[in-house]
């Protein structure tokens, strides 16, 4: 039988959206929070942006992931505990599913609920011997794990190099947080993004099809949807570039003329070429990102990449 329950899974509080959306708005720098991309219609877009030929990193830690999988779960263990942090459609975690000795169970935390259910309930049905249960939060405010979680028979898995969303202080004190929720001994198996020739980055960012356009541009018609805005999308472009000095890829909106727009009935103006600073993707070096994570109390104990360092994968364990 099916272990599968959606019991934790709450929607989101369109008021916490509306006052992330207004105070970043109000900013000399006006930005968005990107956990905001992931709506229905958002995790679809990036699903598609995944199978770009421009956009390396999930191919190439696919990859990864298929020639490491025996041994991270010989590493895991039998009977883990698989915690997915941003799981959106919850493809890459059957790689570790199928090769994992009899995981027990699988808590995929996703900020988009509807989105969230859909996958888990997919993935309950193909792995019936492990109960599923989905958290809808925002993984970087904080989740409640299912009772009777051991640390030390916990692994948590944190594909995608979403950590580069962070800036480097914020990565600290996310992984920092992680650690206490999860608890001394837990294990963490997380993607990271490295730095490379910047034509690569920016293609990736920038594809042909104009998918990850679609995709930027889609945070504002998800305002317009939930939250009354009166954004056309029509004036306004994507725009992302790699700032070498940070590190880091940065998409942005740029506004094509002087307009205001109306939010929930609260009116916010953009002057011509102004820029809505909508996400951060920062790349390390694998030692520059070992090092990063002891500062948040994660012991390194193994670092993969691909042949042509593209893409690293790191298995962590959380110190007392």
């Amino acid at each position: 039988m099916t272990a599968f329950s959606a019991a934790r899974a709450r929607p989101a509080r369109d008021d916490l959206f509306l006052s992330d959306v207004l105070e970043g708005l109000s900013r000399p720098d006006k930005s968005l929070p990107c956990k905001y991309f992931y709506d229905a219609e958002g995790s679809a877009l990036f699903d598609a942006i995944c199978t770009l030929d421009e956009y390396y990193p999930t191919r190439t830690e696919t990859a990864l992931l298929h020639a490491r999988a025996a041994e991270i779960a010989g590493l895991a263990g039998r009977g883990a505990t698989l915690v997915e942090l941003g799981s959106g459609s919850s493809v890459k975690v059957r790689i570790l599913l199928d090769a994992l000795d009899a995981p027990a169970l699988y808590v995929p935390v996703d900020i988009s609920r509807d989105h969230l259910i859909a996958a888990a309930a997919r993935l309950a049905g193909d792995y019936p011997a492990v109960t599923v249960v989905p958290v809808a939060a925002d993984y970087a405010r904080g989740f409640a794990l299912p009772r009777g979680v051991a640390p030390e028979r916990t692994m948590a898995f944190f594909p995608g190099s979403t950590i580069g969303n962070f800036r480097p202080a914020e990565a600290v004190a996310f992984l920092q947080g992680l650690g206490r929720r999860l608890g001394a001994g837990a294990r963490l198996l997380i993607g990271v993004d490295l730095r490379k020739d910047p034509a690569v980055l920016e293609a990736a960012y920038n594809d042909a099809q104009g998918v990850t356009a679609a995709f930027n541009l889609n945070l504002l018609a998800r305002i317009n949807r939930e939250l009354g805005g009166t954004f056309e999308l029509e004036r306004f472009a994507h725009l992302a570039r790699y700032d070498a000095a940070r590190g880091r890829i940065e998409m942005h909106l740029r506004s094509l003329d002087d307009q205001t727009v109306r939010i929930a009935g609260h009116p916010v103006h953009f002057a011509r070429g102004e820029t809505i600073h909508t996400e951060n993707s920062y790349k390390y070096s694998v030692p520059g990102f070992r090092r990063l994570a002891a500062r948040a109390g994660w012991r390194t104990e193994r670092s993969w990449t691909d042949d042509d360092r593209l893409f690293s994968l790191h298995w962590m364990v959380r110190q007392g």
